[in-house]
């Protein structure tokens, strides 16, 4: 059963979007999603590389 990669709820408590990354795929919650946007090392540990993401890009401007 699928869990968010973040939270590690599962598909029968809220639903998951699925990501893919490095041949995987992957699930995160709505709720987590703005962590892998805005935040993404800290999942640094949940998401292989998470840490070497940066600050997202400047865009909508």
């Amino acid at each position: 059963m699928p869990v968010c990669l973040n939270c590690n709820i599962s598909a029968d408590e809220k639903p998951l979007l699925a990501i893919a990354f490095k041949d995987q795929t992957l699930h995160i919650c709505p709720q987590c999603l703005p962590v892998l946007i805005h935040k993404p090392a800290n999942l640094a540990g949940k998401l292989e590389g998470a840490e070497h993401f940066g600050p997202p890009a400047e865009h909508h401007h």
